[in-house]
Order: structure tokens, then sequence, then C-alpha cells
């Protein structure tokens, strides 16, 4: 949806945990949906992620730096081929994601993204990011259609949680005490992407620093 009525404004939704709505201007928003269907082609592109236990996640991913399998990374592909580099651009745009969110300057060590796409359809259950040695902050970035986030406490899935919509062009960060918090996505609000943007669907692009050294 284009525009806002009312100005949204930055959220800390819990210790460690910010919301800065309209982060991304538009150029870059663009810049941004561009690159991301140049790293989703094969090989090493976007894929199915299957679970352990058999089931399929409904939103599809390509990895950045490392390739994600859950509980495992690697610098290889499901399809055999070697990872795509992690972008200097997204270092860059990490390390502005941390002074704005948090006022301090980065000096971690990103290497990693994660690009997933939902459809109308997908969705994501409540699950924490605790796969990487680095305690980092994940930085999230959100383009396209607006996604119901849920954002949940460190001890379980279930309640207290807070429910917040991410549109397009928003920043959420969150560390310290809320880095492994459980958070997933119940549902995408078809239809609300800014018109100028030319993509149905969500695209969330996941910023991290996994504290790995390369082999």
């Amino acid at each position: 949806m284009d525009g806002e009525l009312f100005p949204r404004d930055r959220t800390e939704v819990a210790p460690g945990a910010v919301l800065l709505p309209d982060w991304l201007d538009e150029q870059r928003q663009r810049e941004l949906v561009a690159a991301c269907r140049e790293w989703a082609r094969h090989p090493a592109g976007m894929r199915t992620v299957r679970t352990p236990g058999g089931g399929v996640m409904s939103a599809k991913m390509v990895a950045l730096g490392w390739h994600w399998r859950p509980y495992h990374f690697s610098k290889t592909a499901d399809d055999g081929s070697p990872v795509k580099p992690f972008p200097p651009e997204l270092d860059e745009l990490a390390q502005r994601a941390i002074a704005d969110a948090f006022s301090q300057e980065n000096s971690l060590g990103y290497d990693m993204a994660l690009l997933n796409f939902y459809d109308a359809k997908a969705h994501m259950g409540m699950h924490q990011d605790k796969d990487e040695l680095s305690k980092a902050p994940v930085i999230s970035l959100s383009l396209g259609d607006t996604c119901v986030f849920r954002f949940g406490n460190t001890e379980s899935r279930s309640r207290p949680y807070t429910d917040l919509e991410l549109h397009s062009g928003d920043l959420f960060v969150f560390g310290g005490a809320s880095r492994f918090a459980f958070h997933g996505v119940p549902r995408i609000l078809p239809g609300t992407a800014p018109r100028r943007l030319g993509l149905t669907g969500r695209l969330n692009l996941t910023l991290r620093a996994t504290g790995m050294s390369s082999p």
C-alpha cells in the first residue's frame, strides 16, 4: 500500500528488539528487489526447504555467504554449487542498521544473508534463530507485501508474544535479551506491496553473523 495516513514511529518491541518503519526508501527497495531476483537464480538459487521431520517450508529460500539447512551451515548449496558470496552492499546495510537501531558502531562480522520469499499463502512457524555461533543481532528487512510478524519470548513458542505488521521498507533488529526470542510469520496480507515496486508477494532479507570461519 503506497503512503501512510499516519506516520509510524520507532518502536522497541522488547528489550533489544527494535522496529524502524520505512527505513529503506523507495529507490533502495527497488534496487534490493532487483538484486534479490539475481541472487535467486540458479545455480545455488531459490529452493524449497525440507525440515528434518520431513515437512516442507511454504516460504522459499536462498542463502548468501553461507548455505543454510536446518541446524547446519555449509559453503555448498543443495544442488552442489558453491554458495553465492555475501555482497559488500549488504555488509554496509548491516552496519547502518545496527547504528540506527542501537545508536552504536557496528564492529560485528556479518557474513550471511537468508532471503525468504512468501507468496500469498506462505507462512513460517514460531522458531528461534540459534544455529549461528555468534550472538550478534539478527537484521530483518521487508520488501513487498505486508506481513503479520509474531515476536515472542525466549522460553517457548506460546504466549506472551506481540503481533505487528511489517511493511515494505521496514527494518526489524533483535539482539541482546531478545536474540533468541521465538518468532514467526502467521500470514501475508496480499496486494499490500507498493505498486511501483513491481513485486507480488513478500521478500524478507535477514542479515546474520555466523561466527564461523571459512573452510
